[in-house]
C-alpha cells in the first residue's frame, strides 16, 4: 500500500514537472511576443489581433478563400493584380495602411510597403538583416543550402565564389552563346510559322523561352546544354510549384517534416534531382582527370573551392557542389525567361513601342540583326527604348513578388525602431504601383517613365527593386539585363506580335511571377 502511495507521488510530481514546463514554455513564447508587439504598438504601429498560439493564420486562410479573383475573359490584360496574391496582405494594408504587423503563430511579423522606409534596408549589413530563421531551418528540396538560403559566413563564401563569375567582363564573354541560343529558338518559330501558312502562327511560347533561358545558363555556367540537362531542369519545375504555396512561405502549418504523401514525394524528386546533378559532376571531374587544362566556368570553380582546406568529407563535398548547381539552375533560367514573356506580351498589347524599338535597332544595328552573328556591347548600351521597357516590364510583371528578412538585431529604419526577431515582408508588385511614388497612372505602362534612367522614374528610386535590394542584391543582374536586351533585340527584328484571342491573363505566384496558362501570342513574321 505504502509503494502503490509513492508511485502515485511520483506520477504526480511528474504530470506536474511536465505541465510547469509546458506552460513556462508558452509563456516564454507568448510573453517574447507581446513584448515585441508592445514595441512596435508604442511607435503607433497597429495590425490585425492575433490568437493565442495561432497568431492571425486562421484569418489569413479566411481571406485568402473569400478573395479569389475573377478571372478576366480571354485576350483582356489587366495590370491592376497584386492584390490577387497574397490578398490578405492587400486587405490589411488597405485597414491599417502600408505599416502594419501581423503574427503568424509566435513569429511577428511586419509588412512595410513605404517607399521612404524601404531605402532604409540598403543601409544594413548582412548581419543586421538576413533571411528569417524559419525559413532556413526549414528542409528545402529545391534550394538545399545553396547562396538563396543559407546566411551568415556560409552565405559570404558563396557569394565571393560565384560573384566574380558573372561581373560584367566575364558577362560580354558571354554574349556570343546567347545570341546562338536566341537564333536557335527563332529558327523554331519560323519553321512553325511556314508549317501554319507562311507569315504567322499563333502559339505559346512560355517553353520555349524557358530552354533559351535553361540553355544560356547551362552553357554559360556548366558547360552542357539544354537538351543534357532538361531532366534537371523538368524535375526543379516540379519541386518549384510544389514548394510555391502561401502555407509554406507563410508557415501556415509545420507538417513539412511528416512522411505525407505530398512530402515523400518532395523528397524523391529532390533526390532524383540530386543523383542527376551529381552525374554531370562526375562527369566533369572525369574530364578533368584527362585535360590538361581544365575550362574554367563555374561549375569547375565550385569544384575546386568544395573542399579547399580538406575540412569536408566526400559526401558534404557533394551536398555542397550539388546545393549550389541547383540554386544557379533555378535563378538563372526562369526569371529571366518569364520577365522576356511579359517583355513580348506587353508589347503585344501596345505595338506602338513595337515599332519604336524596331526603328533604334535599325538607326543603331543597321541590318546586322537580320543575319545569324553577335551583338557587341557598345551597341546594346545604345538600345535606349528596349532599355526603358524591360524596366517597366520589370516595374509591372517583376519575377520576384515577396522580399522577406528577419532582424537579427534591434535595427532603426527612418523614424521606427525594429526589435530583434521582427520578421520584415515587403510586396514588390504593391512597391512598384505606389501612386504616391509613381504617380496616378503607376498601373499603366508607360516606358516614358524611365526615359532618364531609374534614379528620375519615381520619387523614390531605392524602391524600384526588381533585383532585391542591400547586400542581397541579384548576382547575376548584369547577366539577365545583358539575355533580355540580346533575346528582345533578335526577335523583335523579326517578328511582330500581337495577343492571341485565346490568351488566358493569369499571373501566379510559383516562387516567381509567372502566367498561370502560359504565354499565348500571335507570331508574325516581317
Amino acid at each position: 500500500m505504502r509503494r502503490l502511495f509513492l508511485v502515485e507521488i511520483c506520477w504526480s510530481f511528474g504530470v506536474m514537472i511536465v505541465c510547469s514546463f509546458v506552460l513556462h514554455l508558452c509563456n516564454i513564447l507568448w510573453l517574447n511576443h507581446r513584448r515585441l508587439r508592445r514595441k512596435l504598438s508604442e511607435q503607433g504601429i497597429t495590425g490585425p489581433p492575433p490568437r493565442l498560439f495561432h497568431g492571425n493564420i486562421a484569418e489569413m486562410r479566411s481571406i485568402a478563400t473569400r478573395c479569389e479573383p475573377e478571372p478576366l475573359p480571354r485576350g483582356r490584360v489587366s495590370h491592376d493584380w497584386a492584390h490577387s496574391i497574397f490578398p490578405y496582405l492587400h486587405h490589411w494594408a488597405l485597414r491599417y495602411g502600408s505599416l502594419y504587423m501581423y503574427s503568424t503563430r509566435q513569429k511577428l511579423n511586419l509588412y512595410m510597403n513605404r517607399p521612404d522606409l524601404v531605402k532604409f534596408l540598403n543601409l544594413h549589413k548582412p548581419l543586421d538583416l538576413d533571411k528569417p530563421s524559419t525559413i532556413v531551418k526549414t528542409p528545402n528540396p529545391l534550394f538545399g543550402k545553396g547562396i538563396m538560403r543559407v546566411t551568415g559566413q556560409n552565405w559570404t563564401s558563396q557569394r565571393k565564389l560565384i560573384a566574380p563569375q558573372f561581373f560584367l567582363d566575364k558577362v560580354k564573354g558571354m554574349m556570343d552563346l546567347m545570341v546562338d541560343s536566341a537564333m536557335t529558338m527563332i529558327e523554331k518559330w519560323e519553321s512553325m510559322i511556314l508549317q501554319s501558312n507562311g507569315t504567322v502562327a499563333d502559339m505559346y511560347i512560355t517553353e520555349d523561352l524557358n530552354s533559351l533561358s535553361a540553355n544560356v545558363i547551362a552553357r554559360a555556367c556548366f558547360g552542357s546544354s539544354y537538351s543534357e540537362g532538361k531532366q534537371i531542369f523538368a524535375k526543379l519545375r516540379t519541386l518549384q510549384h510544389a514548394l510555391a504555396k502561401p502555407d509554406r512561405l507563410f508557415g501556415f502549418h509545420n507538417l513539412r517534416f511528416l512522411p505525407s504523401k505530398a512530402n515523400r514525394n518532395l523528397w524523391r524528386i529532390g533526390e532524383e534531382v540530386d543523383l542527376l546533378i551529381l552525374k554531370m559532376v562526375r562527369a566533369r571531374q572525369e574530364e578533368n582527370r584527362k585535360a590538361l587544362k581544365p575550362e574554367k566556368d563555374l561549375l569547375q570553380m565550385i569544384l575546386e573551392s568544395a573542399d579547399v582546406d580538406g575540412a569536408m568529407n566526400e559526401k558534404a563535398c557533394d551536398s555542397f557542389v550539388v546545393d549550389s548547381c541547383k540554386n544557379i539552375y533555378f535563378a538563372g533560367h526562369e526569371t529571366t525567361a518569364t520577365t522576356i514573356s511579359w517583355s513580348l506580351m506587353l508589347l503585344a498589347v501596345h505595338p506602338e513601342w513595337q515599332d519604336r524599338i524596331r526603328a533604334e535597332i535599325l538607326e543603331f544595328c543597321g541590318v546586322r540583326l537580320c543575319h545569324r552573328g553577335s551583338l557587341d556591347f557598345d551597341t546594346l548600351r545604345k538600345l535606349k527604348v528596349l532599355t526603358m521597357v524591360i524596366h517597366e516590364t520589370l516595374r509591372l510583371y517583376c519575377p520576384g513578388i515577396i522580399l522577406v528578412k528577419e532582424t537579427m538585431t534591434d535595427i532603426k529604419l527612418g523614424e521606427i525602431n525594429v526589435p530583434k526577431g521582427v520578421i520584415l515582408w515587403t510586396s514588390i508588385p504593391a512597391l512598384h504601383r505606389d501612386p504616391e511614388n509613381w504617380g496616378p497612372d503607376a498601373n499603366e505602362f508607360k516606358p516614358e517613365r524611365f526615359k532618364n534612367g531609374v534614379s528620375e522614374a519615381c520619387k523614390h528610386p531605392q524602391a524600384y527593386v526588381p533585383f532585391g535590394y542591400g547586400s542581397r542584391l541579384c548576382l547575376g543582374q548584369t547577366f539577365a539585363m545583358m539575355e533580355m536586351k540580346i533575346v528582345l533585340a533578335l526577335v523583335l527584328s523579326r517578328f511582330s506580335f500581337a495577343l492571341s484571342p485565346e490568351y488566358r491573363h493569369s499571373p501566379v505566384f510559383r516562387m516567381v511571377l509567372v502566367p498561370e496558362h502560359g504565354m499565348r501570342l500571335v507570331v508574325r513574321k516581317i
